[in-house]
């Protein structure tokens, strides 16, 4: 898919890869923000990815889904390259940020602009503020008063401030599981990236919680652009303007999320959606 006039599509059980034109359906070149070419991923010599290639919409919310371990979140770690913390792990393949090679990047800089949000909040066992200090301290430089209105912003951005605007020198541990996911949305915000990365972000919070980080996400794609990792295809279809669909580390189907889920091209993809696996 993904190089402009058409969609990627990897067949299980075979190498063969074809193409679908649906250029009406998937981002003109000048919207893409992530364009990911022929990306291969091992873990020694396991090959977790399959020749992934497709583009991420700029200022979209893009969903991935699948059943585990079929490398939704493998993909996920790539784009800010996170998965060079595990050791003996290799990358074959191109991912383009803005047509700049993410390889080429300093790390530091590559992860200012592409920030992630994990599975499981992991708050630092530090004051909500200082959490969400901790970037701004290390990449800006900044200190009193400029500091603390750029905390307010960061939690005001992730619908938070108002339920901690008067305990900022509690202990983060201290907040429910939603908040802290939120509050870790928003150390990720702080340093104002142009994409966030969520890791199954809902996975662990009732629906009250989830409904907020939802609405959350709505409201970010204004300014940025996310990408979710979700084992709920109801959020998908909720959340997302683009889905793709990903079966034993390949890319079967990326689409409209409407039309994926109402008319998908693929069989895999419809034994998924409606239950047959998974």
């Amino acid at each position: 898919m993904g190089m402009g006039a058409g969609t990627k599509l990897s067949s299980i059980g075979s190498e063969t890869n074809f193409r679908v034109r649906m250029t009406e359906h998937l981002p003109r070149t000048s919207d893409i923000k992530f364009r990911i070419s022929h990306l291969n991923f091992y873990y020694g010599a396991v090959q977790a990815l399959h020749d992934i290639s497709l583009d991420i919409p700029q200022n979209q919310i893009t969903a991935l889904i699948g059943p585990s371990g079929c490398g939704k979140s493998t993909f996920l770690r790539t784009l800010n390259r996170m998965s060079e913390t595990i050791r003996h792990t290799r990358v074959e393949g191109e991912i383009l940020l803005d047509d700049e090679d993410i390889f080429s990047m300093d790390l530091v800089t590559l992860r200012r602009r592409v920030g992630m949000v994990f599975q499981k909040p992991n708050p630092f066992p530090k004051t909500i503020f200082d959490n969400v200090a901790y970037g701004l301290r290390v990449n800006g430089g900044l200190r009193g008063a400029a500091l603390a209105d750029a905390v307010e912003a960061s939690l005001r951005r992730a619908a938070l401030w108002d339920e901690v605007k008067d305990q900022l020198g509690k202990s983060a541990l201290t907040l429910s599981g939603g908040q802290q996911q939120r509050l870790c949305i928003a150390r990720a915000l702080a340093v104002n990236p142009e994409v966030l990365l969520l890791d199954e972000p809902c996975s662990a919070l009732d629906p009250i919680a989830t409904a907020k980080i939802e609405d959350l996400m709505f409201t970010l794609k204004e300014n940025c652009t996310v990408l979710i990792v979700t084992h709920s295809m109801q959020q998908a279809a909720r959340v997302s303007t683009h889905t793709g669909f990903f079966l034993l580390g390949k890319l079967i189907e990326f689409n409209e999320t409407d039309i994926l889920f109402k008319k998908p091209l693929r069989k895999e993809t419809e034994d998924y959606i409606t239950g047959r696996f998974g």
